[in-house]
């Protein structure tokens, strides 16, 4: 027995996005040491980088960051970053490797993903422990002290900016800027809180990769469970179940991209797996947003953990 067997007629038959192919979804999931084999969607310049440790997967990927800071300024050219709230650990990184090179973030403008909402758009106060702008501040504009973003080009998705977010971003990029995505892979396999069960609302994928942003969008119960269990110490009243966010229309514009998966729990426990191998396996549709990911040319960095082997222990 198992979930395909014996999901008709259950609490879960239709729960999940109507687009999901689960008998596809289980055959996707192969030996860890095959999971970086490179697929024909794939962009040629794309590269799963897989990390031993946690401590490897922070540096790399804040390095990895760092170094498109420090080649842009050596350029002398401005650089666009899209960036998440989730995974964290690779900014302490940034500020290190930054302030290490002495490299300052005058020609950095940033954009972050989503926030929290209401049904209205409206955020939280960015002085709230719990809005994604605080914990920015907290965890790399502060820190850079000197060297910082200059705070004219940091822009945060709440309900009067995010819609102002193609205009900018279009702009910076006529100036030469490149556009770099910065991002993380929900259990639901959403990039930002761009969910899969979003597909549904658009008639071809063409017009889905040209929507730009949603405010106050509807959020899948288990991302609210996946941010309960990650962000809130379990306490799910705490989880707002709506949040402004960038579309495709936004992040598939990335001249790069930087993505981290790093999804586990302890003791043998994981909750990304599974879509770590549907981002890479499962083939381009909006029905699996981060199945858009491998068709940018980039890095994704992800715990060798994740890759399996993926079967059922007690724990």
């Amino acid at each position: 027995m198992d979930f395909n067997s014996t999901v008709k007629g259950s609490a879960l038959e239709g729960f999940y996005p109507s687009g999901w192919d689960f008998e596809k979804i289980d055959g996707l999931i192969d030996e860890p040491a095959k999971i970086t084999e490179r697929q024909p969607f794939w962009n040629d310049a794309f590269a799963p980088v897989p990390c031993g440790s946690l401590s490897d997967f922070e540096t790399f990927m804040g390095h990895e960051i760092a170094m498109q800071i420090r080649l842009a300024a050596e350029r002398n050219e401005k650089i666009a970053f899209i960036l998440p709230v989730g995974p964290m650990g690779m900014y302490r990184w940034v500020v290190y490797f930054l302030r290490e090179w002495n490299v300052g973030c005058g020609h950095v403008h940033t954009f972050n993903m989503d926030e929290w909402a209401d049904g209205e758009g409206n955020t939280l106060s960015p002085d709230n422990p719990g809005s994604f702008q605080y914990a920015m501040e907290q965890a790399l504009f502060n820190p850079l002290g000197e060297l910082t973003v200059p705070t004219d080009q940091r822009n945060f998705a709440t309900r009067g900016n995010l819609p102002t977010y193609p205009a900018k971003i279009a702009a910076l990029k006529a100036e030469g800027a490149k556009l770099v995505l910065v991002y993380g892979i929900g259990r639901m396999c959403h990039i930002a809180f761009w969910e899969p069960t979003f597909a549904a609302d658009f008639d071809t994928a063409q017009e889905w990769e040209q929507a730009p942003f949603r405010l106050g969008a509807k959020i899948h119960p288990i991302t609210v469970e996946q941010n309960a269990l990650t962000s809130f110490k379990s306490r799910t009243t705490l989880v707002p179940c709506r949040a402004n966010t960038i579309g495709p229309g936004i992040f598939l514009k990335a001249d790069y991209a930087i993505g981290g998966a790093d999804g586990t729990l302890g003791r043998g426990m994981q909750w990304q797996g599974m879509s770590l191998w549907m981002t890479l396996r499962y083939g381009k549709t909006p029905w699996v947003t981060s199945s858009y990911i491998p068709t940018l040319p980039g890095k994704l960095f992800f715990l060798e953990e994740l890759a399996g082997p993926l079967v059922a222990e007690c724990n």
